[in-house]
């Protein structure tokens, strides 16, 4: 299955805001490991946050990070620090 990686600008501007160790490892995770293996399961903690299983949500350190699926595009939406609970 070939799938087609998409950023929003609001990822793009998420992970500029970021330190820049946290930064270069989501970096390495979105432009180059997801791309070259192209499965969600590949994506850690990944879980569906909606009914229609278009967005989801996955874990990276202190960071959640939403992206969204449509057929074979799957676009990063945001960056976002894990909320204290």
């Amino acid at each position: 299955m070939n799938i087609e990686v998409r950023y929003a600008r609001s990822f793009l501007a998420d992970l500029s805001s970021l330190q820049p160790t946290i930064s270069a490892q989501i970096y390495n995770l979105a432009f180059v490991e997801f791309p070259q293996k192209g499965q969600l399961h590949y994506l850690p903690h990944l879980r569906q946050i909606d009914g229609e299983g278009i967005f989801y949500r996955f874990t990276l350190d202190n960071y959640l990070i939403g992206i969204e699926l449509r057929g074979e595009i799957v676009q990063f939406l945001r960056v976002i620090p894990m909320p204290d609970v």
